[in-house]
């Protein structure tokens, strides 16, 4: 059986990644793998099992440093290089395995300088586009378009696309240098994990060879604990991060002139202007499971609009599986499974026109067309994830096999 160290930013979910590493780490340790964490932060408020070892490289996030020491900390951190080389040096074995989650808020391209000389037994999770793209998102954000570019190409780099400045942009060019250096493309790196296998292209256009590129879908559940029966019900459910990047704005101005109820759980800073913009759409701020369920048991369907190619969508995935239809932006990599497995409908979220029509026909369909959608998301949400179980089998066996292609080639 392998032994696992996880690699990530973070000792507490505040963010997905964070979360699939966290459960990761307990369901691993749950099956009697031997599972180390190793995080860039001081572990304060981490609650895993004690079976679970632990190492803390002790260094705060970069949006809460002071600006001249998030820049030059960002780029490289030599806590994180020392203790993780310290650590490799101490309990590695031809059976240890480092599975790196998230690595670009405390962590920094050092981790991969650290974890090259054990490559082979590295595996590396794309949750994003951050091993590609300086922003992480392929999206250029002043635009609020996707973005084609070719990451680091003349175009890429003459291009403002951050969130901040043209300044934050030059910064993340400077760490995706970084990142090239310390995590060469022609290292011998077990597997670059993608959440989606749409991903593949974008990955490859950065100069990552197909060859270490797995799709590894992401674990989801129902967001309810019993099946949903959409046809009941008029309301449309946004759920997720109250920003100009996942499309609330065109959804809220589509619901008020669709003329369907819509209800927003999540927190941002546009939920106090879309508040008092959309008197009629009720605005929950963040809700834990529990109330999430209740909100979702009174859903028609949930509606994921992002603007930015998302490569998974777990709340679409999530919904499916409540027996909840979707409506998804053309631009999430999910969408053109969900309309040929008809889980639901996509548009192009950033048309007012098809949004408004998306929302409408969505209302208007009949029960048995909606209750049709609903159970074939129920039967399994259609392939678009796996079941928790399923995830850790996955995982186990690229372990494995992995350890045995180390152990031939060494011999």
């Amino acid at each position: 059986m392998p032994r696992v160290v996880i690699v990530n930013d973070a000792s507490v979910a505040r963010g997905g990644a964070t979360g699939l590493a966290l459960m990761q780490a307990r369901m691993l340790a749950a099956r009697g793998v031997e599972t180390r964490l190793f995080t860039g932060d001081r572990g304060e408020g981490c609650d895993l099992p004690e079976s679970i070892a632990r190492d803390h490289a002790g260094t705060d996030p970069l949006m809460t440093a002071r600006p001249w020491v998030a820049a030059t900390r960002g780029l490289w951190s030599r806590p994180v290089l020392a203790l993780l080389r310290d650590r490799i040096a101490q309990h590695d074995s031809p059976d240890t395995v480092y599975h790196v989650h998230s690595w670009s808020k405390t962590l920094t391209p050092s981790v991969f300088a650290a974890l090259r000389p054990v490559a082979p037994r590295v595996f590396l999770h794309a949750h994003d586009f951050f091993l590609a793209c300086p922003n992480g998102g392929y999206m250029d954000y002043r635009a609020m378009r996707p973005c084609a570019r070719v990451p680091l190409s003349v175009s890429c780099l003459v291009t403002n696309c951050d969130k901040r400045s043209y300044a934050q942009k030059g910064w993340r060019v400077a760490r995706q240098a970084v990142l090239r250096s310390a995590l060469p493309r022609h290292a011998p790196w077990a597997a670059i994990l993608m959440i989606h296998p749409g991903m593949a292209p974008l990955l490859e256009q950065a100069g990552y060879p197909a060859r270490l590129l797995r799709p590894l879908r992401n674990p989801a559940t129902a967001l309810c604990p019993a099946p949903v029966t959409p046809s009941r019900n008029s309301v449309f459910l946004f759920i997720g991060r109250v920003e100009a990047e996942k499309g609330v704005e065109e959804l809220c101005a589509a619901a008020d002139a669709a003329g369907v109820p819509m209800v927003v759980i999540g927190d941002g800073p546009l939920r106090a202007p879309l508040a008092a913009r959309h008197p009629g759409i009720r605005f929950t701020g963040w809700l834990d499971r529990p109330a999430i369920a209740r909100e979702a048991a009174q859903a028609r369907a949930v509606v994921m609009p992002s603007r930015y190619p998302e490569p998974f969508g777990l709340v679409a995935a999530e919904a499916a599986l409540s027996g909840l239809p979707v409506i998804v932006s053309r631009t999430a990599l999910l969408a053109p499974e969900i309309e040929a497995k008809g889980l639901g409908l996509a548009c192009d979220t950033r048309d007012p026109v098809a949004l408004r029509g998306t929302l409408t026909r969505m209302a208007t369909l009949s029960a048995a067309e909606i209750e049709a959608m609903a159970a074939r998301g129920r039967d399994g949400a259609g392939g678009l994830c796996l079941t928790p179980g399923a995830w850790i089998d996955a995982q186990l066996a690229l372990y494995e096999a992995a350890i045995s292609r180390a152990r031939q080639s060494a011999a």
